[in-house]
């Protein structure tokens, strides 16, 4: 019987992966992967079968219970079998069932962490999801269930929504109903890690505004501390008072193909 080793690819470009999760990969003599995972990572493993198990929002994908036997057929045929899914596997990737799957199977498993869409959503615009003494907690929700219900909170100083992008004008009266300001500063990246991402800065109030920007592609939304930029205090003589603090808007940074 072999064993099954959970990778998490990153966000976006190949070159996301973690130096682990790439000589993990080269082991596999069966990879399982997601939608959203780079193509060019099959260089790491190009002797192996590679099986599309991906899924998407609102569209036909591979069934959960599929998946997990497949985990299981392929583990009784093979040394390796690698699940190779986006971002981290602990963060909203299904983790739970196919380990549940393979634990009553017998079967050894390795999970292998990778950076997940928030991070690299704040990275990309250079805005931390916490700042000192003022973003001291942060909440990752998903805008996508089972029953399609999406749910909207004000529990951390800072709200990241995965998989948002078809719901923004619906995310924004949920937060606005939860008592978040109108005026709340949103920061949405599609896309991110990916050499084609999309930024764009909103209030609460106009965040419906960015559906058609970042339509059809995976977003990620940051609401709260961890959406404003970055403050920067100009510097001034000796004989003048102190300027406030300003706010400057970093530029994104598009990755190298």
């Amino acid at each position: 019987m072999g064993r099954v080793i959970f990778i998490g690819a990153g966000p976006g470009s190949a070159d996301l992966i973690t130096v682990r999760g790439a000589q993990r990969l080269a082991q596999a003599d069966v990879v399982l992967f997601d939608a959203l995972t780079d193509p060019a990572l099959r260089a790491h493993a190009p002797n192996a079968r590679w099986i599309n198990v991906g899924k998407r929002g609102f569209c036909d994908s591979t069934g959960q219970q599929t998946i997990n036997a497949l985990l299981v057929k392929h583990a009784h045929e093979v040394a390796t079998v690698v699940r190779l899914k986006g971002g981290d596997p602990s963060v909203f990737g299904r983790l739970e069932e196919e380990l549940i799957a393979l634990a009553e199977a017998g079967i050894a498993c390795e999970v292998v962490p990778g950076v997940t869409a928030a991070i690299a959503a704040a990275a990309a615009t250079q805005r931390p999801l916490t700042r000192r003494g003022a973003g001291r907690s942060v909440s990752l929700t998903t805008a996508m269930t089972q029953t399609r219900e999406l749910r909207a909170a004000r529990s951390a100083d800072t709200e990241v929504f995965y998989m948002a992008g078809k719901q923004l004008a619906a995310l924004a009266r949920g937060l606005l109903d939860s008592g978040w300001p109108a005026d709340t500063p949103v920061s949405v990246v599609s896309r991110a890690g990916w050499p084609d991402q999309l930024h764009s800065d909103h209030t609460l109030d106009t965040l419906s505004r960015a559906s058609l920007l970042h339509a059809g592609r995976p977003t990620v939304v940051t609401v709260g501390e961890g959406a404003r930029p970055v403050s920067v205090a100009k510097p001034v003589a000796a004989n003048q008072a102190k300027a406030p603090a300003q706010a400057i808007s970093l530029p994104v940074k598009t990755p190298s193909p």
